[in-house]
Order: C-alpha cells, then structure tokens, then sequence
C-alpha cells in the first residue's frame, strides 16, 4: 500500500491506473449479476457519495435512454427520504470502501420490512458493510490508495461499463474488457510522459481570485463533477462542476479575466452548447481549454483520443484533470494530493 504520508502517493496513484484497469478487465463478473432482469423493478436507484456518485452518470444515462425507470441520488438525500426507495426497488450503490458514513447508514435504515427487492454493490472491500449487505456484489479490483480517488474512479467506470453491458446485452463481456485493456495500454502511454498543464496553472494562480469552472456534457458530465472535486482535494484550489447548460444559469457572471474553464465533450456536430459557451467565455477574457477529441476555436486544448468510444474519453479526461491538479498543487508550493482536514474514507455523517 501507498503510504499516504508520502508526497508521491498520489502520483502512484495516477501512475498505477492502468495496471487497476487490467486487473478489473481480468476479473470474473459473478455468475448472480446474469439473474437481474432490469424490467422487473418499478425502479432502478443508483447511490453513493462524491465521485463515486459521479461515476453514474453514464449509466444513469444508458438506462435512461432504455426506457427504464431510474434516479442517480446521492446517499445523504436518500437516507433523508428513505421513501424513495421501494420494496421492487434495484438499489445499486457504489463506494470505494463500502464504508462511507451515509451509505453505511442508509443500508441499516433499509434493513428488515423496508429492504429494497435487490441490492447491487461495487466495492474495492469485499468485507465492507455495504458488500455484506449486497445480494450481488460487483468487486472493482483497485486496490488501496493514498488519497484522493484515481484508480477506484476508474475502475468504477469500467465495473459500470461490463455491468451495464452484461444487464441490458447486444455486446458480451469479452469485447468490453478488450476495450477496456485497449484503454489500459492508451492511458499507460499517456501516462509515460505525461503533458503537465504548468502554462494554465501558473495563468491561473496568478490572478488575483484564482476560479475554476467545469462545464460537461453528455456521459463526459462525469468528469467535469469528478475533476471539479479532486481538484479541491488534490489541489486545494476553489473549482466547480456543472452539467450541460446549468453555468448559464448564474455562474456565467462569474467569466472573465481570473476564470478558468474546462470543457468536456464528445466534439460532435451534436455538441452544440459547449462551442457557443466557449466562444462566449473566450471573448470575455476567460481562459478556455477543451478536453476531448478536438479544440473549440480561441481555446487551449488536452486531448481525448479520436477513435473509440465514450469510455476512453472518460478515462483521458479524468488523467488530464489529475495532471492539472498535480500542477496546481506545485505551482502554489503544496503536495499534489496531501490531506489536510479530510481523509480517505469518510465515515461520518
């Protein structure tokens, strides 16, 4: 294990992705997951906190375009109203420790008469309170980190990504773990000589009210939420994450000289809102990159591979995303990745 007192934790973290990945696409899913039949629950819930809640977003999106019922909630909001979850309800939550304070809370609340039809978990610990409470249990083979959330992200998505193919067919689960070792061997020689972004950080930390905005659309809305939050984690440098048109609304008056804004997006001709944000940002003095498979005109741009699929996009754009922070954190004289009031797990409420 990573000793998490070690300034280059988080950086073997980072380095470590591809192996994790190859380790998740060589592992058995369990044989129970080939029993679900999705069109037997009045609703499909899927939970968890952070970028583990994050990590949904492509699923929720899948299942949705299925016609089927769901809700991406985070576990503090349900255990508030438990209610939404019902007795022929698929309950699939995800943590990382499978021990984060309101995930632990929400199963004990929904134990007995209130339990819901099936309980789903992705976890790293198979002995963690939320795989013993699972009925199928979905292993995602990271192994330990320092701190902040790289390997598990990851293997997240790609645990999601055979889950989902294996619950609704048309694709077998040998073509998506050849992806997902494509993506591994992409990623590994991303990684090798990685691009650190030190030009945007120092630009960026040298205004005077440093500000961060993470714009994402479609599946790529996953990283804009995620990279926003390990950026404060990783970096501790103020950013946020939207979805779609939501900067528009209210933090578009945010713009201007000192804002710096990162867009994640499949670059397709259907893509429409992001090359309008980005000319607007542009010519109000914001600085601008793009991550994905091309730049908007007037940006900088951190490329995402050009053929695939939307799984590489995630997995280049969260790298970026993490080489960004590690710049950030050397630009201002911190340790990219150190704790200072949190901690791995969060366990309490």
């Amino acid at each position: 294990m990573t000793d998490p007192a070690s300034p280059t934790g988080y950086l073997a973290d980072i380095a470590a992705q591809p192996d994790a990945l190859l380790r998740q696409a060589d592992s058995p899913l369990p044989a129970s997951l080939a029993g679900l039949d999705l069109s037997r629950y009045d609703r499909i819930v899927l939970t968890g906190m952070g970028s583990s809640l994050y990590s949904f977003v492509p699923a929720e999106r899948a299942l949705a375009s299925a016609g089927l019922p769901v809700w991406r909630i985070d576990a503090g909001q349900l255990l508030d109203t438990p209610e939404r979850v019902t007795p022929n309800t698929l309950l699939w939550a995800t943590s990382q420790s499978g021990r984060s304070g309101e995930l632990v809370a929400l199963l004990e609340r929904l134990a007995g008469s209130a339990r819901p039809r099936t309980v789903l978990a992705t976890t790293d610990d198979p002995a963690s309170p939320l795989a013993l409470a699972a009925d199928v249990l979905i292993e995602l083979h990271s192994g330990p980190e320092a701190t902040v959330s790289t390997k598990s992200y990851i293997n997240t998505l790609a645990a999601h990504r055979r889950v989902l193919a294996a619950l609704r067919g048309g694709e077998d689960d040998a073509s998506v773990t050849a992806g997902l070792r494509r993506a591994a061997g992409e990623l590994r020689a991303l990684l090798a000589d990685p691009p650190l972004p030190t030009d945007v950080a120092k630009q960026a930390l040298a205004a005077a009210q440093p500000r961060f905005a993470y714009v994402g659309t479609g599946a790529d809305a996953a990283t804009a939420l995620t990279g926003a939050l390990i950026t404060k984690e990783a970096s501790r440098v103020a950013a946020e994450g939207y979805v779609g048109g939501a900067f528009r609304h209210g933090p578009l008056e945010l713009a201007g000289p000192g804002l710096t804004v990162l867009l994640f997006g499949s670059g397709d001709e259907h893509d429409m809102a992001l090359p309008a944000l980005a000319r607007d940002l542009t010519a109000g003095g914001s600085t601008v990159v793009t991550v994905g498979p091309r730049a908007y005109p007037g940006t900088g741009h951190f490329a995402t591979p050009p053929a695939g699929g939307s799984f590489e996009r995630l997995v280049f754009g969260i790298a970026h995303v993490q080489q960004l922070t590690v710049a950030l954190a050397n630009a201002a004289g911190q340790v990219p990745g150190e704790f200072r009031f949190g901690r791995k797990i969060t366990d309490t409420l």
